[in-house]
């Protein structure tokens, strides 16, 4: 592993990156079948292709489709912003979301992310338990991990911005990026 990698067993991550594109999804959004034949697959590009493609497909609960949740999501991005990062980019679409963001020196990706999930995981359940009672409350709502890719330089931060901003008109749930209500399409502040 390079210095500032780490790994918890199943994707490596890099921790020290400047700008950072996360990616991370619920933990039903992919059928079992489907991560079976990512596992096997032996090339990385082929696996991320795959997972893009049936991530587009919205499989599983969605949570994430529902305003509250998506709020909420956002609400919890926006909190350390500012602080620990910089939002830069954002989607949440129904089963996943996207993010590219400026690590502060004195942040580390793996604790924004944990951070994250925490918050969001309990709050998306306690809504789902408010709203459809407990029998419906799943037991994960993240998948364990997040894939993460460092930014190599200004074609590539701008090939990332394009790719969150015009995941819903790529997964079909929209005609233009701008009619998709959770992005931060709307609100988008140049990174100087």
């Amino acid at each position: 592993m390079r210095q500032g990698e780490h790994s918890r067993g199943y994707l490596p991550h890099l921790e020290g990156a400047e700008y950072q594109a996360i990616t991370y999804r619920l933990a039903d959004s992919l059928p079992k079948e489907t991560t079976t034949q990512i596992l096997t697959e032996n090339s990385k590009c082929k696996r991320k292709l795959l997972v893009e493609h049936e991530l587009g497909k919205g499989h599983g609960e969605c949570w994430l489709r529902l305003p509250p949740i998506a709020a909420m999501v956002v609400q919890n991005w926006r909190f350390f912003d500012g602080k620990r990062y910089r939002l830069i980019a954002y989607i949440v679409m129904p089963n996943h979301v996207h993010l590219l963001i400026r690590v502060y020196p004195q942040a580390q990706l793996s604790t924004i992310v944990h951070g994250w999930k925490s918050y969001s995981a309990k709050a998306i359940q306690a809504y789902i338990r408010h709203t459809q009672g407990e029998e419906t409350v799943p037991k994960r709502i993240w998948q364990p991990e997040y894939w993460d890719r460092y930014i190599r330089n200004q074609e590539h931060f701008d090939r990332v911005v394009e790719y969150i901003h015009q995941n819903p008109v790529k997964a079909g749930l929209v005609s233009q990026a701008s009619n998709w209500a959770w992005s931060s399409i709307h609100h988008q502040k140049p990174e100087p």
